[in-house]
């Protein structure tokens, strides 16, 4: 593409029309950009467009293309192409940060994400430049310039916050300590004197406490892998001008940065070696007085919010967003102080919680601020250790948990009204989230009706933490690692919930509420064959749910949930009448035709492994609405997204599972499609073992004939690659693969095609590739194939012992008994560096799997071997048999004692002896 007035006009016209909310009008316009965007000048062009265009709406829709763009193909992934051309990368490199500097604030954020992704690939190493070019612009004075320098280098170090430990990352940090500590800390000073220079200049200081926020989450970053020898020196500075910050009047109060100051202060007094700036009594008490408890009232801004910003009151006060709250922050600095002043802390804070209680009861309708700040410094205080998983998992002992929540949280349940002080619902609800560990099971049990009754709550905050504490309790495990809350206690409550949760979704600002699919799914998993009865009104509000949410996917996180909660019916429903898998199809075959005909990306990897469930319901047939999809399913441009691999695979392994022998028949004109697959899944080192998936279905349930002419070339092809890229992985694949095509076909069968390829071969691939490699086999599957095929090499392959593939024969079986006897070898070379499917970047949505669309595993020799040890001996005994005395010679002269004691216990076991 050129860098043409032409062709920035015709991006101009398609950027306009991917914002027309006509699916008919967006979608070609988006599937335009997706096929131009891996031409040379593409991105170069969004940036002109976003720098010269008149129309800010194009200026901002171009940065937003512009960093998805960046997304999806910056990174270089091994075996694949280079999604943007090394001109294209340099060029980008060379002007996004001045154009991002220069540009307003809504685009400069844009820009900011797109140079930290390059950033995270690139620098360093392949931007060396980048730090002197950002810190130089310090001087500029100019403090949209300043910000636009700080916003960047936030998304560009925050990750420092939680990457592991390692000499790598130090080193990384230090170069950038090395550049950029004094004058991040030069500025700060110089800010902070600026701000009591303009102390009475709300504009200015709304800009310059910009500044200090992110020079706040810079300096947290940069501290966080605990180096500190770069601020030591000016901690007690850095300590003082945040206090004196965070004790100013109000209308400071209300800016970001009092979140940073006090998750400074937090991450600080954590800390051991600056324990003594807190031990002063009148210092933690001055913190908590001035700085904590105010930061926990229920402001104007949360109550906003929490009624007209629910979505981003929920993201923040449940997930703790990258942008905390004031609150957060406090609840932290709480959590923080009582790590080393527990008793001191608590005994502060006691006093302001029934001070705060009393003053609720005597006017509850008008104090009941004072009721939601005790019930926040409550939970902060008896908050010692926390995961998103299982809620609180150690509290602080000086806390009685149970008597707070039976006397104060219980009552503000049990209202009447659902509707009636939304926010203490909230933090009632809230409350047994995540204290459901210390609460008693008993109490527990009483909640539950409370909680679905306010499923129907009016505020989408209080719906939304009745389904996610819901949700929470039905994965709590008791004992034998149970479910805690079992389908018995909640046979009572079945019909009432699951008409609340699907009622919940029909509530304003909840049509798509993940919280709420997600307990929908986890009451169907927990209450199994008790949702039956419900079953048809259920399916059928799930699909209206599917084909609405189909015309514009939006919440992958409630999508994902919405197909598992299909997969659950299909299940439960299957499990106890296998003949309901066709009402399932009759409800669901529509939405999923519509769904492929229309390419909605998002969806169409959770249709195949819903269809591949569905179809392994089928017992040994192949229903023909399936077989008519068939020959779509082998297109090339299916096969180009990463995300449809795995679950494709999956689908056509339950055809060949189900109905091979009608490919065979009906479809053999398919099979070099079938082997076109594999050949390009086999090429790739990230989806190699995909193809062995196919693979292994074909050789195993194909009938021999049909695949007759096509062996050969799949060894061949096999071989190319061990040659070209040998990796462990391809590796062990390619050990279970020969093994099971030994099974299938014979050991005799398997060297015959190996010295066809080539003379000799079969012994090359034994000594070379099967002795020394066969240790690093995994899974118990996977072992057993290998133990049943090196069985049938040694006692079924007469040129094992009558020819020179003879001295292989022993090697082999101490190789096979190292497999049963010894630890797995899980070494991998250094330089392989495996790329997981999930983490591929593209244009194309990740691959997510449906954990209850899950396939069982299976056991190709199940049915002809039990125990492969005692296969061996069975075998080893029948060898003998037929030629006595040379088994036990071979194995006297050749095999190590230890690996002989072992196989003696074998033959032991099982009651044969070797003649």
């Amino acid at each position: 593409m050129e860098l043409s007035d032409a062709n920035l006009q015709t991006l101009t016209e398609y950027l306009k029309k991917t914002l027309d909310p006509d699916p008919a009008i967006r979608r070609p316009a988006e599937k335009f950009l997706e096929s131009v965007e891996g031409s040379q000048n593409y991105p170069l062009l969004l940036l002109t467009l976003l720098e010269k265009s008149q129309e800010n709406v194009i200026k901002v829709c171009a940065s937003v293309t512009f960093k998805n763009y960046i997304k999806r193909n910056w990174r270089i992934v091994e075996d694949e192409p280079n999604k943007i051309c090394e001109s294209d990368r340099i060029a980008i490199k060379a002007n996004i940060v001045p154009l991002m500097l220069s540009s307003p604030e809504q685009i400069q954020k844009q820009l900011s994400d797109a140079i930290s992704i390059i950033g995270r690939e690139d620098f360093p190493q392949k931007w060396p430049d980048l730090l002197t070019e950002m810190v130089n612009r310090f001087q500029s004075g100019d403090f949209h310039v300043i910000n636009g320098v700080l916003r960047t280098a936030h998304s560009l170090f925050k990750r420092y916050r939680h990457e592991f430990k390692s000499n790598e990352l130090w080193t990384e940090i230090k170069l950038v300590l090395d550049a950029f500590a004094l004058p991040l800390t030069n500025l700060f000073k110089a800010t902070i004197e600026l701000c009591s220079t303009h102390a009475n200049d709300a504009s200015a200081l709304k800009v310059l406490f910009s500044s200090l926020i992110l020079i706040a989450k810079l300096f947290y970053s940069l501290n966080f892998q605990d180096l500190p020898e770069f601020f030591e020196d000016n901690m007690e500075t850095w300590m003082t001008n945040f206090h004196s910050l965070l004790t100013l009047d109000n209308k400071l109060l209300q800016t970001d940065l009092v979140s940073n100051a006090i998750q400074f202060l937090a991450s600080v007094c954590e800390r051991p070696h600056y324990k003594h700036l807190f031990e002063d009594q009148n210092t933690l008490t001055s913190i908590c007085e001035k700085v904590i408890v105010p930061n926990m009232e229920f402001r104007a801004a949360d109550e906003e919010a929490f009624e007209d910003n629910s979505e981003e009151y929920i993201r923040r006060d449940l997930e703790g967003s990258d942008i905390d709250t004031r609150r957060r922050a406090a609840c932290d600095l709480v959590r923080g102080l009582c790590k080393f002043f527990e008793g001191p802390v608590t005994g502060i804070f006691s006093g302001y919680v029934n001070s705060m209680l009393q003053e609720y009861a005597k006017n509850p309708s008008v104090n009941w601020k004072h009721k939601d700040a005790a019930i926040y410094l409550v939970t902060s205080l008896a908050s010692k250790a926390q995961t998103q998983k299982h809620g609180i998992t150690q509290a602080n002992e000086l806390v009685n948990l149970t008597e707070f929540f039976v006397n104060h949280i219980q009552p503000d349940l049990k209202s009447a009204s659902v509707n009636e002080f939304p926010v203490l619902k909230a933090d009632g609800i809230k409350y047994i989230m995540i204290f459901r560990n210390q609460v008693p099971k008993e109490q527990l049990l009483i909640s539950i009706p409370l909680l679905i009754n306010h499923l129907q709550a009016e505020s989408i905050v209080v719906h939304t933490y009745a389904a996610h504490a819901l949700e929470r309790l039905f994965t709590m495990r008791g004992t034998n690692n149970t479910t805690l809350i079992t389908a018995a206690e909640m046979a009572p409550f079945v019909e009432v919930l699951l008409t609340n949760l699907f009622k919940a979704l029909t509530l304003p600002g909840s049509s798509e509420n993940e919280y709420i699919m997600k307990a929908i799914m986890r009451s169907f998993s927990l209450l199994q064959e008790s949702i039956i009865p419900y079953i048809p009104s259920v399916i059928t509000q799930l699909t209206q749910k599917l084909l609405a949410v189909s015309k514009n996917p939006s919440k992958p996180h409630f999508n994902h949930y919405m197909f598992e909660s299909i997969c659950l019916s299909i299940r439960i429903t299957c499990k106890a009448n296998p003949d309901a898998v066709g009402s399932f199809e009759e409800a669901l075959f529509m939405v999923f035709t519509e769904i492929l005909q229309n390419d909605v990306q998002e969806f169409i990897p959770y249709v195949f492994q819903v269809m591949s469930l569905l179809l392994e319901m089928h017992k040994n047939e192949i229903p023909s609405s399936y077989m008519a999809l068939f020959p779509h399913l082998l297109q090339p441009v299916l096969w180009e997204r990463t995300g449809n691999i795995p679950p494709l695979v999956r689908l056509l392994q339950a055809y060949l599972e189900r109905g091979a022998n009608t490919i065979a028949s009906a479809a053999a004109d398919k099979i070099p499609g079938l082997l076109g697959v594999f050949q390009k899944l086999i090429a790739s080192k990230a989806n190699d073992h995909q193809g062995f998936y196919l693979l292994n279905s074909i050789i195993e349930h194909m009938p021999p004939e049909s695949v007759d002419q096509y062996r050969k070339q799949i060894f061949i092809l096999l071989f190319q690659r061990l040659q070209n890229s040998k990796t462990t992985k391809f590796i062990k694949s390619f050990l279970v693969f020969i093994n099971l095509y030994c099974i299938k076909y014979g050991a005799l069968a398997l060297q015959e095609i190996f010295d066809s390829i080539q003379p000799k071969m079969f012994g090359m691939v034994l000594e070379k590739i099967i002795i020394p490699e066969i240790q690093k086999v995994s899974g118990q599957v996977e072992k057993k194939i290998c133990a049943v095929g090196i069985t049938k090499i040694l006692t079924e392959c007469p040129p094992m012992m009558d020819t020179e593939y003879f001295k292989l024969w022993t090697p082999l079986l101490q190789a096979l008994i190292g497999l049963f006897e010894l630890p797995e070898d899980d070494t991998i070379p250094d330089e392989e560096h495996f790329i997981d499917i999930e983490d591929t970047p593209g244009y194309q949505t990740a691959f997510s799997q449906l954990a209850f669309a899950g396939k069982k595993e299976h056991d190709p020799v199940g049915q002809m071997v039990n125990n492969p040890r005692i296969h061996l001996a069975q075998s080893l005994h029948k060898l003998s048999t037929a030629c006595p005395g040379r088994v036990p010679s071979m194995l006297s002269t050749s095999l190590n004692a230890e690996a002989l004691q072992y196989l003696q216990g074998y033959l032991q076991a099982a009651s044969v002896t070797l003649l």
